[in-house]
């Protein structure tokens, strides 16, 4: 009796605090359920939340469900939660790490031998196959091949099919499709010479086993009978096509998703199977997780609106699927203060006002680590990292180095390790935070921040956040009936090295939006939104739109309390003022914050072009050149003749690095006609003749920098 009492009290403590919509998730145990579940409405919470719910009451066998996620962070989290509510047990992994898992274990039986070595990086693979294609393909070419041959795997196409597929898709490193696909089959040729296999590779193999080998199939179906797949509008046709064999038929499947966060086409992710989930399985109940308990209710309202006011974009290509309707969130949390919307004159006057925004935030008490500058591209960090440089604020770049591969977060962990060795849950009284701190003080910890910067500072911050994880711990397991350990702590720290799950860093972060996915912050800044960068000038469709307005909602959504959006109407100080708020701010924005109109569409629409003519004399232009530049051979030019000097000298720069020909970076007439028309943005750089948008994306920012007067290495 008291043991089912003691069961059925540990059952009712696993759903308190959980509202109406996230009980009905975790008690919701069989067949097919579909969650959408929107920006910060407790979607991780919800289901780890079932799963223990779920081993609690015996319906789930640990070892018989897999939990898959989309990142190595995100699988480690949902783990540590599971841990935490005694299920430690099940198996949470990315879509990649249980393939290779299984891979592994059936590759003897199934095909003999030794599983083929993971290759790291593809770009040597590739350089090697458009070599044997006497190609040439410089390293951003190669970069392009890279993404493109990935999006290609994951989207189940061969070189075959691949030319077909991508009609639509535009030419990655300037190289046409039928190019693309004879250096696609180089590269499967190269992996099979130098018996490599890459990482969709292994999706691919484990596909192909388990559609080969009913053997291996009836193993996996027998070990795995309940499924749990989050992030599932990031699922690309590949993982799908694994999903189905796991399943076997059966419907014991729960996904979790919201097709308003789909920003990662260009990797092959779909909202399809999320959207379809219903029409694929009619008996599955569809729960809606809308209450944000993240956001104040005036961040939530605008990212409401931001999503609420999407039109179609006048004489712009659809190929999307249907708009789906999205999710409207309702705020949890009490009332905070209002986005901000603030315009600045150039890129220098924007970072240095937000760096000075981010030091008032930090004065009146807001933790360096709960803020955070997003922006669209990763070449837009610099402004900011030297503005917060000088504003005496410390960073974090997301995606520098990795956490754990730091000198002095690796000689932490070896020296807790063998301190594990012997610790209990105390040691002379002293709890595992306090242990941490003895033992790190002979590394360079100490209670209170060191005045110096530089490296001192970054040491101190790295055991700072090793010594904070311990005291994050020890809190979150308080009252656990599982006693919280040296060892305890110590596996925890090994498993997020594996997953690259690094604890918080003292440090204003720095990232793109497409890195933030995932992460919140009390403050958030999203900077340089005008046309060009949001949305992106790549951007030439409706799906393109779409998912540039999903990023800006994603951004938006990972604000607690603060929210600041921020533009700039020009480049460089000085320069022309030519630039235009987002077109996703219209309407959303306070009257009057900017100074440029935004002209109607039928305004900004091009005139059908006449015959070309000479801008200084009027004559027809013959030759290519000259309509290039918009003058004849005879009329004086009208570039400064340094600046084409430093563009020549960049370029050869760029050849002599890359092996290439002078010309293949840009001709001399494009060259002049970039220093004619001195384009103040990568919109207008993109309008010069002779500059497409793989140039675009690779020499723009240096062009336009050599163009401003800085130097570029």
């Amino acid at each position: 009796m008291t043991e089912t009492t003691d069961m059925g009290a540990l059952e009712e403590r696993i759903l308190a605090g959980l509202d109406e919509e996230q009980r009905q998730v975790a008690t919701t145990l069989r067949g097919p359920l579909c969650v959408l579940a929107g920006a910060g409405t407790g979607k991780t919470r919800a289901i780890t939340h079932r799963i223990a719910y779920g081993v609690h009451t015996g319906v789930y066998k640990p070892s018989s469900l897999l939990a898959v996620t989309f990142t190595a962070r995100a699988a480690a989290e949902m783990r540590s939660r599971l841990r935490e509510l005694g299920a430690g047990a099940v198996q949470t992994r990315t879509f990649h790490a249980a393939a290779l898992r299984q891979l592994q274990y059936f590759w003897p039986q199934s095909i003999g031998g030794q599983l083929p070595s993971i290759v790291d990086y593809k770009a040597p693979l590739i350089t090697e196959a458009a070599r044997r294609l006497r190609t040439t393909a410089d390293r951003a070419t190669v970069r392009d091949l890279a993404s493109e041959i990935e999006w290609a795997k994951v989207s189940m196409l061969t070189p075959e099919s691949y030319v077909a597929a991508a009609a639509d898709r535009g030419q990655p490193g300037g190289l046409d499709p039928i190019t693309v696909s004879r250096i696609f089959q180089a590269y499967e040729d190269v992996k099979t010479d130098r018996q490599f296999i890459d990482f969709e590779d292994v999706l691919l193999l484990t596909v192909a086993i388990l559609e080969d080998d009913e053997r291996v199939a009836a193993s996996v179906r027998g070990q795995y009978r309940h499924f749990v797949v989050d992030e599932y509008q990031d699922v690309s046709p590949l993982q799908q096509r694994l999903l189905d064999l796991w399943l076997g038929g059966r419907d014991e499947l729960c996904v979790v998703g919201d097709a308003s966060q789909t920003i990662y086409s260009f990797t092959g992710a779909t909202p399809r199977h999320l959207l379809d989930f219903t029409a694929t399985y009619e008996q599955a109940p569809v729960v809606k997780l809308v209450r944000d308990y993240r956001s104040t209710p005036q961040v939530v309202h605008l990212a409401n609106r931001v999503l609420a006011a999407r039109r179609p974009e006048p004489g712009v290509p659809d190929r999307d699927i249907n708009w789906p309707t999205p999710l409207e969130l309702i705020a949890q949390r009490e009332n905070g203060p209002e986005p901000t919307f603030f315009e600045a004159k150039d890129d220098e006057a924007e970072a240095s006002e937000i760096a000075q925004r981010v030091k008032k935030l930090i004065a009146e008490g807001t933790p360096a680590s709960e803020i955070a500058i997003l922006f669209r591209t990763n070449g837009q960090s610099a402004a900011y990292e030297q503005a917060l440089a000088s504003a005496g604020v410390g960073y974090l770049l997301r995606g520098g180095e990795r956490f754990f591969a730091r000198r002095e977060v690796r000689d932490a962990m070896l020296q807790l390790r063998s301190a594990a060795r012997h610790a209990t849950t105390e040691v002379d009284g002293a709890t595992v935070p306090q242990l941490t701190r003895d033992i790190l003080v002979s590394l360079g910890y100490s209670a209170t921040a060191p005045a110096a910067s530089g490296a001192v500072r970054e040491k101190w911050e790295s055991l700072s956040a090793l010594v904070a994880l311990a005291d994050e711990m020890a809190e979150a397991r308080a009252g656990s009936e599982v006693p919280f350990t040296l060892h305890t702590f110590v596996a925890e720290l090994e498993e997020r090295a594996a997953s690259q799950h690094a604890p918080t860093v003292q440090g204003v972060t720095l990232a793109s939006l497409h890195a933030a996915k995932g992460l919140e912050w009390d403050a958030v800044f999203l900077v340089g939104l005008s046309e060009g960068l949001m949305p992106i000038s790549f951007a030439d469709d409706q799906a393109g739109y779409d998912e540039e307005r999903r990023l800006l909602y994603v951004g938006i959504t990972r604000a607690r309390v603060h929210l600041g959006l921020s533009w700039s109407l020009a480049r460089t100080p000085g320069g022309r003022a030519n630039r235009r708020p987002s077109r996703f701010l219209d309407g959303l924005r306070p009257a009057g914050t900017s100074r440029v109109a935004s002209a109607p569409k039928a305004a900004r629409r091009r005139s059908p072009a006449g015959p070309p003519k000479c801008r200084v004399c009027g004559t027809l232009l013959t030759s290519a050149t000259e309509r290039k530049l918009g003058r004849c051979g005879n009329c004086p030019a009208g570039y400064d003749e340094a600046v084409f000097d430093s563009l020549r000298a960049w370029r050869l720069q760029v050849a002599q690095a890359n092996s290439l020909p002078a010309f293949v970076i840009f001709t001399d007439a494009t060259l002049m006609a970039i220093a004619e028309s001195k384009p103040d943005g990568l919109a207008g750089l993109g309008q010069v003749s002779g500059v497409g948008k793989g140039k675009l994306e690779r020499y723009g920012e240096a062009v336009l920098a050599i163009l401003a007067g800085e130097t570029v290495d």
